[in-house]
């Protein structure tokens, strides 16, 4: 097969850290507080507008506390679990390697009794119709390893009495979540806006505050994750006052994010945006006779982190360690032609490429790299021969 002519004019396809936005250059941070205290008034005020945009842009109720918070999304991830689990029974929910994370520190490192665990394969999601919402629960929204999202929250009862604790980091942004029916959101920066790493953003319901306010977890909390103080919620996390310092470059750099984000006319245009990139993987794979989706069904199917599979029937005349070697091979090739970078399967996920569709890539780059795709399976297929 002829190599293609042209390029995608950014190679950068990675599923995290995500492409920065389109157009944007160094400039962009020209205005980041440097030298400063993060606690001075101008960096409370930074900080404070970042979590005002962050309501804006994603449409958070304002009964809602939005806070900025150290780790990542694991970090926030992790606050949620050990703060709230204990109180009832939990539900945890995993169909790819993350979700499978949370299901360890709660089986194993907290050590809940009372714990159900749903599972499914990649490409799958658990059978929904078992989970108890009068229990907690936790849970990814989008398989960010499988590509496989929820459809909706359907199964989620509005009259619950347990909590909803929602890991939403390549959702967020991309994907239209029903905060009524979460009580704890999670993400981090350096997902669907393509911001920098090690900041996580936590998003408390009125009946998470409640809980917080109300339970005591047994075991002991560090200092990292302590959301409380003398049974009150230490308010300050919620108003910009972080619990340890923050990046005020890597802040500077999600401010700009969110407001490009807001140019695009806020989440809808996100939304908008990243269901037009997978339509163009989409119509590329119907036609495809090499390339599936592993999402099995088609509602499922992530806008974000779109994880594919080789299903050509040739690749069954391999033995399987050359099986596992052709996405492999071809993410590595057009790695090493600068056309797409970062765009092999997670360690954890079966062999198969991933591709990052969120609202800071382009889809006339994903129609190029449809092309580079064909051009590479092609080149490696011959390889083989």
């Amino acid at each position: 097969m002829t190599k293609p002519l042209k390029a995608p004019l950014r190679p950068e396809f990675s599923s995290g850290p995500c492409a920065k936005r389109p157009g944007w250059t160094p400039d962009a941070l020209k205005g980041a507080l440097l030298g400063r205290s993060h606690r001075s008034k101008p960096g409370k005020q930074k900080l404070q507008y970042a979590i005002d945009k962050t309501r804006e842009v994603l449409g958070v109720p304002e009964d809602y506390l939005i806070g900025i918070v150290p780790g990542s999304d694991t970090g926030a991830v992790e606050m949620a679990l050990w703060s709230l689990l204990g109180a009832r029974g939990v539900d945890m929910l995993a169909w790819e390697s993350f979700g499978a994370g949370w299901v360890t520190d709660v089986a194993k490192q907290l050590k809940l009794d009372d714990c159900n665990i749903y599972t499914a394969e990649y490409g799958d999601l658990p059978d929904l119709a078992k989970v108890d919402t009068d229990r907690d629960v936790v849970f990814t929204w989008n398989g960010t390893t499988s590509g496989v999202k929820l459809a909706n929250a359907d199964w989620i009862k509005q009259d619950r009495a347990g909590l909803t604790i929602c890991d939403a980091t390549s959702a967020a942004f991309a994907m239209d979540l029903p905060f009524e029916k979460l009580d704890v959101v999670t993400y981090s920066w350096q997902k669907v806006l393509g911001g920098e790493a090690a900041h996580g953003m936590l998003i408390l319901s009125p009946r998470a505050v409640e809980r917080l306010e109300n339970y005591t977890p047994e075991w002991p909390l560090p200092k990292i994750f302590r959301l409380t103080k003398g049974g009150k919620l230490i308010g300050g996390i919620f108003k910009g006052a972080t619990i340890n310092t923050p990046s005020m470059l890597c802040v500077e750099d999600y401010i700009d994010a969110l407001e490009w984000a807001d140019s695009l006319g806020g989440i809808n245009g996100l939304v908008a945006k990243s269901e037009a990139n997978l339509k163009v993987i989409a119509d590329w794979v119907q036609t495809s006779d090499w390339a599936a989706f592993l999402a099995n069904e088609p509602a499922t199917i992530s806008n974000t982190s779109v994880c594919l599979k080789v299903v050509d029937p040739w690749l069954e005349t391999l033995d399987t360690e050359d099986q596992a070697a052709v996405p492999k091979k071809l993410a590595s090739l057009l790695d090493a032609e600068g056309i797409a970078y970062d765009i092999g399967a997670y360690r954890d996920a079966p062999p198969g490429l991933r591709i990052w569709a969120g609202a800071t890539v382009e889809a006339d780059d994903l129609t190029l790299l449809t092309e580079w795709l064909d051009w590479a399976y092609a080149s490696v297929k011959a390889s083989f021969s």
